[in-house]
């Protein structure tokens, strides 16, 4: 009755108030019921009451050495949100989020890019070739060498990354765009269409305005994971294992890193006679499952060495047993005899271990405060870096040819190399040369070899007289034919002018001796720092007073300060309590998107060790990182990391997706490459935007992690999850 009623009263002249009265209250009820159903749908693995400290702590906006952190006085261990973010508070959203089954396929990615594409003319594909291939891309290299290799750059500040990020082609030139205001490849377009408009004598034609980015992850595709189908099966590592490769180059596989032309969508299988939970440190150091690590050339190795047994299920390490005649202790212990100013841990705390085979001589020095990073070289017959890291050591993989390794210049204390063939003297000495690079002024060589080839041995010293090395000590060792070489580095420049051949030259003083991301090896040496203001100019403090000691060539220790206190509060506050991490199965660490390393020095109590990537678009703070006595790598999350599969037990990645908006052309492949590093049973710690994080727990879900905790403050989130052992 009472609706006919009204629809007789809107039959009459003011009728049409009535009907805009009822629609109106009509639709503030719809409102309401809304409302009330989306936020009873709302829901996460865990709600906490804490972790204020989401947003990202700290930023650099000093050029390249000079970077640093917000130097608000505010409490490290909380956030401050800006005014304008308490207006729109984001929040997670549970399972019943998801669109689907919360299987991916990832055909359906590109799908707006080639909408944007086909709107210009396909005259612009031939016109330049490196418009069309690659800007954005992942990084792939061919595999002979090419002028425009040195892709390493000038950084941009951290706090305008967001805004300005950069984006690098294969010949090393740099493109940057505005996050939000445009489109890498609308502009590239652009100008495409331009040349070609100028070739044809016409007008230039101009787009107005540039199209916005879309979201990183597009929470409306669907993805549907495969097994990788490869020869290195479930030790595949993307960027060293060349997949595909002409019948003619198959005896250069393993020479340079060569990435895939986009990332590798597959996942990694396990290994086929299965996967066990790591053994726990630190009795890993004596023993872990042989199935982990099995491949036919290791079970060959071990029938031949006395170092390492197979019992049963385990790789046993005996103590009284190593590939150093004598026993490494006896070794290690001898070269602090010979040269006293070594002092193993306080004096040296940075090691680089050329080559790996028993670890042993970096677990001996674990035991006296000395990290010890392995460089397992790819070519060697028996590359023993996925033993080491089982073990819980720390290693990675890279080839050593004519590449600059990815370390900035003068950080190692020391360089070891046991048992070492490696060809020093070849091709003008280029790799003992990238060994000074590295090397800190007054640092220490240390090389152990047979006597079995003369004329190298006369090559050698030719090549450390005229790089005025001096040698410290030379030994036989007692108990076999090794030889032990002591070399130093020179602490100044003075002795370089003394030299009558000046051969290798000293590099240009343009040459950065940092650049070290594709960048060829220089047959040239690098000045030593002379004044104060300069890193490198002196030692660090003995360890451990080097991790809270900031140098004087630092120009902003406020910040580090800053972020040294930050993570201090927030990894006792909130990681080793609130995340639901099982810190005892926890030895191997990755923080993703270091700065100054404050996440690594939080945890230096724990018994982990970190290695910390600074991506190479970042501001250049490895140096400092490793002044810190820590250890860490440049990396560009576009391609695939050096190392193995099932490397790390958590990843830690604070604001990592945000910064890589704009610079690879597939970020689900940053998440797949999480998968393949992490083990199985292992944690990932994901600080970002809640843009970002609300479909990136769907691509999680896809992959079969285990949610465990999620937080969300504002605009910012946290999320905690653990891969299981799922394979498609």
């Amino acid at each position: 009755m009472a609706i006919a009623r009204l629809g007789r009263q809107a039959k009459r002249p003011y009728g049409f108030y009535i009907k805009m009265t009822a629609i109106a209250s009509l639709g503030l009820c719809f409102i309401f019921a809304w409302s009330m159903l989306s936020s009873s749908s709302s829901s996460v693995t865990s709600q906490r009451s804490s972790f204020s400290d989401i947003s990202e702590p700290v930023s650099a906006n000093e050029k390249v050495r000079d970077s640093g952190v917000h130097s608000e006085k505010s409490d490290p261990g909380r956030i401050k949100v800006p005014k304008e973010d308490n207006k729109q508070k984001s929040d997670f959203r549970g399972e019943d989020w998801k669109k689907g089954d919360g299987s991916v396929s990832v055909n359906e990615q590109n799908a707006e890019k080639k909408d944007r594409k086909d709107s210009v003319d396909h005259k612009m594909e031939g016109i330049d070739t490196k418009l069309k291939e690659g800007v954005a891309t992942n990084g792939s290299h061919g595999l002979e060498e090419s002028k425009g290799e040195e892709l390493q750059k000038e950084k941009e500040p951290e706090d305008e990354v967001e805004d300005k990020e950069e984006v690098l082609d294969h010949d090393g030139e740099m493109n940057e765009e505005t996050e939000g205001d445009g489109d890498l490849d609308a502009s590239l377009e652009q100008e495409s269409a331009e040349k070609i408009d100028d070739e044809n004598g016409g007008s230039k034609s101009t787009v107005k305005g540039k199209k916005k980015m879309g979201p990183l992850f597009d929470s409306r595709t669907h993805y549907t994971w495969k097994i990788c189908h490869t020869r290195s099966k479930h030790n595949y590592i993307p960027c060293i294992d060349i997949e595909s490769t002409p019948g003619k180059l198959q005896s250069y596989r393993h020479r340079e890193r060569s990435c895939p032309k986009t990332h590798s969508l597959c996942l990694v299988p396990l290994p086929p006679e299965g996967y066990g939970s790591p053994v726990h440190w630190p009795e890993s150091k004596l023993k872990i499952l042989y199935k982990n690590v099995a491949h036919p050339k290791l079970a060959a190795f071990i029938k031949t060495r006395s170092w390492v047994t197979l019992s049963e299920e385990y790789l046993t390490f005996p103590q009284d047993q190593s590939e150093f005649k004598g026993g490494v202790l006896h070794y290690i212990e001898s070269i602090e005899e010979t040269v006293p100013d070594i002092e193993w841990g306080k004096n040296i705390r940075i090691v680089l271990d050329i080559g790996c085979t028993d670890a042993s001589f970096g677990a001996s020095l674990l035991d006296k405060e000395v990290l010890t990073l392995s460089l397992g070289l790819k070519d060697d017959p028996v590359d023993l870096a996925q033993v080491a890291i089982e073990r819980g050591f720390p290693a990675v993989v890279s080839p050593f040819q004519t590449r600059r390794l990815p370390f900035p210049s003068g950080v190692f204390d020391a360089i070891h190399c046991g048992g070492c063939s490696v060809p020093w003297h070849s091709n003008g000495g280029k790799l003992l040369l990238e060994l000074n690079r590295i090397l800190r002024p007054g640092g220490y060589f240390i090389l152990s070899s047979k006597h079995d080839n003369i004329e190298a041995e006369e090559a050698m010293s030719t090549l450390t007289a005229s790089i005025c090395w001096n040698i410290l000590a030379h030994k036989s060792n007692e108990f076999s034919e090794v030889g032990v070489k002591i070399y130093q580095k020179p602490e100044s420049n003075d002795i370089y002018e003394l030299r009558r051949k000046k051969n290798p030259p000293l590099c240009k003083e343009d040459e950065n001796p940092d650049a070290a991301w594709y960048v060829a090896m220089k047959t040239c040496l690098h000045t030593i720092p002379a004044s104060i203001e300069q890193r490198g100019a002196e030692w660090p403090e003995e360890w451990p007073k080097r991790l809270d000691t900031f140098p004087d060539w630092l120009s902003d220790r406020e910040k580090l300060i800053a972020d040294t206190e930050h993570w201090k509060a927030t990894v006792n506050k909130s990681y080793l309590n609130g995340m639901g991490v099982d810190w005892s199965n926890v030895r191997n660490i990755m923080d993703m998107k270091s700065i100054y390393g404050g996440f690594a020095a939080a945890l230096s109590q724990q018994k982990v060790w970190v290695m910390n990537v600074v991506p190479v678009h970042a501001p250049d703070t490895l140096p400092i990182i490793y002044e810190r006595g820590l250890l860490g790598i440049y990396h560009d999350w576009c391609e695939s990391f050096v190392t193995y599969p099932r490397s790390y037990d958590l990843l830690h990645a604070d604001h990592l997706f945000s910064r890589l908006k704009n610079r690879c052309k597939q970020p689900v492949g940053i998440v797949v490459e999480m998968d393949r590093l992490l083990r199985p049973g292992g944690w990932a710690i994901i600080r970002d935007k809640m843009e970002i994080l609300d479909p990136l727990e769907g691509i999680l879900r896809s992959l079969h992690w285990e949610i465990r905790m999620t937080y969300a403050q504002d605009k910012e989130g946290v999320i905690c999850a653990q891969k299981t052992m799922w394979r498609p």
